[in-house]
């Protein structure tokens, strides 16, 4: 186990929650996953970006727009999708209608990698 990870879990523990195990990627479970790329695939979505710097410069200003009810809904979103997890017995993955190459396709004109 991770050092990190370690101290997490005393943490929770200290406040007597009851931890459950999951894939530390699974995207069922990964609140930013959902809540916080969903958004930000809707905002970009048609514009067209040829540097690292514009994408990064559009992240930051759409992240400092982001007003505190938005991260209260994510996180009043969490709950729905844990109980589906877990009436599904862990087989459950939430389905996106926008493949990962459309969305590539409309964020960038030219291939590159982002530096981060």
């Amino acid at each position: 186990m991770r050092p990190h990870t370690a101290l997490a879990l005393v943490l929770l523990d200290s406040f007597g929650w009851d931890v459950l195990n999951h894939p530390s990627n699974s995207p069922d479970l990964v609140p930013s996953d959902y809540n916080l790329f969903t958004s930000l695939m809707a905002h970009m979505g048609g514009i067209k970006f040829s540097i690292n710097e514009q994408v990064q410069k559009e992240v930051l200003k759409w992240g400092k727009g982001l007003a505190g009810e938005f991260f209260e809904g994510g996180i009043k979103k969490i709950v729905p999708r844990l109980t589906t997890c877990i009436e599904w017995d862990g087989d459950y993955v939430e389905k996106q209608s926008t493949s990962v190459s459309t969305i590539s396709r409309s964020f960038f004109s030219n291939t590159f990698f982002l530096k981060i």
